[in-house]
């Protein structure tokens, strides 16, 4: 071996022995730098005719553990959609109030109750009427406050998703960007671990917001992909936008680098962006959904009572509610008895009509009246009231008007055959006497069956949204009122017509009464929303989502627009706290000031059973209106711990996963100590081999 061989050598060693110190050097000085990872030297051997003249610095690198990177992306993931779903559940039952606390929301229907139950004894007293009505206004104040607030929740988490999905686009930017410093760097043989070090915080970042899959590039740099394998970065940033368009379910869309604009759905199935989604799209409109359902039964149940009954003196004027109806469809499909009684300044009743839907006929004072059909309900009754009170119906609103100042109307099924449509009496169908108003059409029990008109005008459409069970949009679909008789089967059958309804993937039907549903096919579970709806009832009527609870936008509002009736409110005296005896003589009152049956049929609401529909992801059942709340206020609470657990259990896998990776990845003292000294010796003897080497040329130059 030649002199400048040998040289060569200890030349290739030292400097190989000083890249070594340098990288020692780093990982010490970087020992507390988060996200920083260990840089190792890959060196091989200079090889010339099969003999070693020197070493070679093939490659700084970091020390990286693909496995352990993987799996610290997925905990990152799991725990941010675990995080997202605990801190807003959280907050959802902080609005409840604490389950186990007197004063709780549940417990202020208690004190309703209870309140109505102290009136019982005293029926006349002012005081306590005006109690009852002021927890009822609290009760329903609160039940308005949490929906609202609900509402505001959602609002919001579509603003967290805007401001996540606009920052997940920077980092896919920075992401991309650096694949050419890192390119550049290996291409030229330079260190590039500081711009892999920054690249890997910023796919790390990226994972907590969704679930990602990363490779890497031949040339340096890495391809990340969502979940399904689109591309994000690597070849070029994606582009990602959420899809929001008013109340209907919002969703992911993914413009990809080499697409040429071509929109594709991106499916996130993990990280903050999907829990935010769930919420957004599911959890929080089922919470609401269900508080709807729960108030709406709640009002239901106390208005039975009110409807059965009266107050004393009885009112003059009873205006029911908008029942979004038509004459002719509101009195079809009733059946059995009620009387229409009108009553005197002392509560003995003038005139008496008494109904039978079955027959079609009425009797008036016990003789025979006229008969009727649906068509001509009101004529036929205004010439049973004999002049004593007119009816009318306008807008969807059944009225009934004393034509004498000092007489008022009582109404009150048969015992034995008790009027009923939509399992409801006459007098609660149309709300003649309710206690509690709505400004919405809940429970959506219209009592319309297949034959009936559905009102709707040809032409008018509805646009519907399906997303799948992650929350990505499967399609929207325009469906168009038909042509034709116009009845509801008609209509029905367009919404789950395969071509152009939503028959491919469930369908709707009318329950018995007259509720519309929407039920997924069980091989492909979709949720359904509302984009827009430019249908409407007659003129002026409500739409076919307002009338029926179609979408959860429409339901997971409903529980804010309830109210005390405002008659009952300004003047508590005309609360129903009696009951008309029809077995009173003539002349004698059917109507007494001292009766509390009233008062204790609204006492015991909240023991009557009461029919719930599906609500959110809670299923229909029989219950009482006490015994649903408390089953609810333990599912909120049920639903809030569990979410807080899979949060912790979350956080507790991603901390524990990414100490292994740290402890793979991240810098050990002792490690670089031996590192060092074996580089220093390395140097050491490099430089030994350097003096000998010039020892042996001066002794050579000095021989010639």
């Amino acid at each position: 071996m030649s002199l400048n061989t040998i040289l060569n050598v200890a030349t290739s060693g030292m400097m190989a022995a000083q890249t070594g110190l340098r990288v020692v050097s780093d990982n010490v000085a970087n020992i507390n730098t988060p996200g920083y990872v260990r840089k190792t030297v890959a060196q091989s051997n200079l090889v010339s005719n099969g003999m070693g003249v020197g070493v070679n610095i093939d490659a700084i690198k970091r020390a990286t553990d693909k496995f352990m990177a993987a799996a610290s992306l997925n905990g990152t993931s799991d725990s941010g959609r675990a995080g997202a779903l605990a801190t807003a559940m959280d907050n959802a039952q902080k609005l409840f109030g604490d389950p186990t606390s007197k004063s709780n929301y549940f417990s202020v229907l208690d004190e309703v109750y209870a309140a109505f139950s102290m009136a019982v004894d005293e029926p006349s007293s002012t005081l306590l009427r005006g109690t009852a009505l002021t927890k009822l206004e609290d009760f329903l104040a609160e039940s308005k406050r949490i929906t609202s607030s609900l509402s505001s929740q959602i609002t919001d988490t579509d603003n967290r998703i805007g401001a996540d999905v606009d920052r997940v686009n920077d980092l896919l930017k920075q992401i991309d960007a650096l694949n050419v410093d890192i390119t550049r760097a290996k291409m030229s043989g330079a260190d590039g671990t500081g711009s892999e070090n920054v690249q890997s915080g910023l796919i790390d970042e990226l994972s907590n917001y969704m679930n990602i899959q990363v490779s890497d590039r031949a040339n340096g740099g890495v391809v990340v992909r969502s979940a399904e394998g689109v591309s994000l970065a690597g070849n070029g940033p994606a582009k990602i936008t959420y899809n929001q368009s008013g109340p209907a379910n919002g969703y992911l869309t993914v413009v990809t680098a080499n697409s040429g604009g071509q929109v594709m759905p991106l499916a996130v199935t993990n990280g903050e962006l999907q829990g935010l989604l769930e919420l957004r799209n599911k959890e929080l409109p089922n919470l609401s959904d269900q508080l709807g359902e729960f108030v709406s039964r709640a009002a239901e149940e106390l208005n039975r009572a009110s409807n059965a009954a009266s107050s004393v003196p009885a009112p003059n004027k009873m205006t029911g509610k908008d029942t979004g109806l038509d004459a002719n469809t509101a009195f079809d499909n009733f059946t059995g008895k009620t009387t229409i009684a009108i009553t005197n300044a002392a509560g003995a009743i003038v005139q008496r009509v008494d109904v039978d839907f079955d027959a079609g006929t009425m009797t008036v004072n016990g003789a025979a009246g006229p008969a009727f059909t649906n068509a001509n309900f009101v004529a036929q009754l205004n010439t049973a009231l004999g002049g004593t009170a007119t009816a009318g119906f306008a807008n969807g609103e059944l009225g009934l008007n004393t034509t004498t100042a000092t007489n008022g109307i009582a109404i009150v099924d048969d015992a034995t055959t008790p009027s009923s449509k939509a399992g409801k009496g006459f007098s609660q169908f149309f709300g003649l006497n309710d206690v509690v108003r709505s400004e919405g059409y809940s429970p959506y029990e219209t009592g319309m069956v297949a034959t009936d008109p559905s009102g709707f005008t040809p032409g008018q459409t509805i646009t519907l949204r399906l997303t799948d069970t992650d929350g990505s949009r499967i399609r929207d679909i325009q469906v168009a009122i038909p042509t034709g008789t116009g009845t509801m089967q008609e209509t029905i059958d367009a919404l789950n017509s395969r071509n152009s309804g939503v028959g491919l993937y469930g369908s709707f039907a009318l329950g018995p009464k007259g509720e519309l549903a929407f039920t997924p096919n069980g091989a492909t579970p979709v949720t359904l929303s509302v984009v827009e709806d430019l249908t409407q009832r007659g003129v002026g009527g409500p739409s076919l989502s307002q009338l029926f609870g179609v979408g959860m936008s429409e339901r997971s509002t409903r529980g804010g627009l309830f109210k005390v009736d405002p008659a009952m409110d300004a003047d508590p005296s005309k609360l129903p706290f009696a009951k008309l005896d029809l077995t009173a003589a003539a002349g004698t009152p059917a109507l007494a000031g001292n009766d509390g049956r009233g008062a204790l049929a609204l006492a015991k609401a909240g023991d009557s059973v009461a029919s719930f529909a599906n609500a959110g992801d809670a299923a229909g059942t029989k219950k009482s209106v006490l015994g649903y709340g408390a089953d609810f206020s333990g599912s909120i609470a049920r639903k809030a711990n569990s979410a807080t657990s899979r949060k912790e259990a979350a956080d507790s896998v991603k901390t524990e996963v990414d100490a292994q990776r740290q402890s793979q990845e991240g810098v050990n003292l002792d490690e670089e100590l031996v590192n060092l000294t074996t580089y220093q010796q390395a140097f050491n003897a490099s430089a030994r081999l350097i003096q000998a080497t010039k020892d042996m040329f001066d002794v050579l130059t000095n021989i010639i």
